[in-house]
């Protein structure tokens, strides 16, 4: 199975080193030097890791025969993926792969259907399941603890504790004090 590991951003310098988007949680069994990585558009690859190193908290890699910036910034935008095991399970416990939480039918804790997971989106702060509703809509759901109380892949569902207003806009509560403040003086002028 290919699993999409990284996304090659800018060049950095002139020696045909660029900065990388980091797709997994393993990058050093990943994106480690010798690795052999698969591209999207596959014209450009495959491409060899010969070198890697953080700097100033970026993932900079070097491919074999890609020496200078020119060569580099003509990699921008390409996707890296990596050929993975299916039956693979990453190293920690309360970890998943994105092909393993893709469907997912996604429920509360007493059992109600919300909907299922179509696409995960990797974002700096966290993950987000986008789950289509029956109703076609979609909901966004974080991927954190809090909130995913539990993976059952065996059962191919995933359990959620959503605050109020994740899931039904009727439920949401004022987060700000200062918009609950607003409402008060709105309150006060009305009597």
């Amino acid at each position: 199975m290919q699993l999409v590991v990284a996304r090659i951003g800018r060049a950095h310098g002139i020696k045909g080193e660029v900065t990388v988007e980091v797709r997994t949680d393993e990058p050093e069994l990943r994106l480690g030097p010798g690795a052999v990585l698969a591209t999207e558009p596959a014209a450009v690859g495959p491409l060899t890791i010969e070198t890697g190193r953080v700097h100033s908290g970026r993932l900079l890699l070097r491919f074999e025969g890609v020496r200078d910036r020119t060569a580099a910034e003509a990699l921008r935008n390409t996707l890296l993926i990596a050929e993975v095991d299916p039956e693979q399970m990453p190293e920690e416990p309360d970890e998943y792969y994105d092909h393993q939480l893709m469907d997912l039918d996604v429920v509360l804790a007493d059992g109600t259907e919300i909907g299922r997971i179509t696409e995960i989106s990797h974002l700096p702060s966290q993950d987000l399941f986008i789950v289509e509703r029956p109703d076609g809509s979609e909901v966004m759901i974080p991927f954190v603890e809090e909130i995913v109380t539990g993976i059952d892949l065996e059962e191919q569902r995933a359990v959620i504790d959503p605050p109020p207003g994740l899931i039904d806009d009727s439920e949401a509560e004022v987060a700000s004090s200062r918009d609950a403040e607003a409402e008060t003086r709105a309150a006060e002028e009305e009597n």
